[in-house]
């Protein structure tokens, strides 16, 4: 399945909607240069959103299960922005009294860039990350993650983590921003349900997740690794799964400043697995025998 073929939300997570937007609550938006709808312009231009959503203290979610769980997780909205036509997907969400502006598909193309399948956007505010002291305290397994900076990567790693049962993620200062629209989008909201923080200094913070108690792992294709099928049960039990890069793997700093360095093993000469599904692996490993 690739990032763009989301599946279909289970039965009973969205709902249907038990009324429509008030009108009078609905504002329409005919030219893509409105004002109003400033936080939604050229979302596909990385460079320009990166230097305007952080600073600004908002990103952007897409689709209504994504807003949902947004909303659910306790982000407060600061505006929709749906097609004229889908405004009672939003009949039943609570909008926390944000505007809600409607558009033709043309205007939220033009507005965009891109054309808005889903028919519905949100931008919400963000909230300040929890130190990383608070991130260790209440986690038992977590995942650290260095320059990883490929936001569909980002986005599927979140949702490896929330799925299969690690608590929390870590990110080196060069890792690209969960809450940019295309991980938000990847993750299917989960990046709003895993706790994460950023890691500092680097690669010297990870002397903190030891102090902890976790045993940092560092996952590399090297043939002298570790299988992580063997690991001992106390590296298994508080582990701290470091991942690098894709193509460039972990910094030579970053596996010093691990506990032991790990292998997935694998077949028929393939070196190594894309950095998301290396995550997922390394996840359901170390859980498996956790109850379900």
């Amino acid at each position: 399945m690739s990032a763009e073929e989301v599946p279909s939300p289970p039965p009973g997570e969205v709902g249907k909607p038990t009324g429509a937007v008030p009108v009078a609550a609905i504002e329409e938006i005919t030219e893509p240069g409105d004002p109003r709808i400033a936080d939604y312009r050229a979302l596909t231009d990385v460079e320009l959103r990166t230097r305007w959503e952080p600073p600004h203290g908002l990103f952007i979610a897409e689709g209504e299960l994504v807003l949902r769980r947004a909303v659910r997780a306790g982000y407060r909205p600061r505006s929709f922005l749906v097609d004229a036509k889908r405004v009672d997907q939003l009949g039943d969400l609570d909008t926390g009294g944000a505007p809600v502006y409607a558009a033709s598909p043309s205007v939220l193309e033009q507005t965009t860039g891109f054309h808005v399948h889903r028919g519905v956007l949100g931008s919400f505010q963000r909230r300040e990350l929890p130190s990383v002291a608070e991130v260790l305290g209440s986690a038992r397994r977590l995942v650290i993650l260095e320059d990883v900076n490929n936001h569909t990567n980002l986005g599927a790693i979140f949702r490896a983590v929330a799925g299969l049962g690690v608590d929390a993620v870590l990110l080196s200062p060069s890792c690209a921003d969960p809450l940019y629209r295309r991980s938000v989008r990847v993750s299917m909201g989960e990046v709003f349900a895993v706790p994460y923080a950023r890691l500092e200094p680097w690669p010297d913070g990870l002397a903190e997740v030891r102090a902890a108690g976790f045993a940092v792992l560092a996952l590399t294709p090297a043939v002298d690794a570790v299988p992580i099928q063997r690991l001992d049960p106390a590296q298994r039990t508080r582990a701290a799964l470091l991942l690098g890069a894709e193509g460039a793997g972990l910094t030579g700093a970053a596996q010093k400043a691990s506990d032991v360095r790990v292998v997935i093993p694998m077949r028929r000469g393939v070196d190594s697995l894309n950095v998301a599904a290396a995550a997922a692996v390394a996840c359901w490993e170390l859980g498996r025998d956790d109850p379900v």
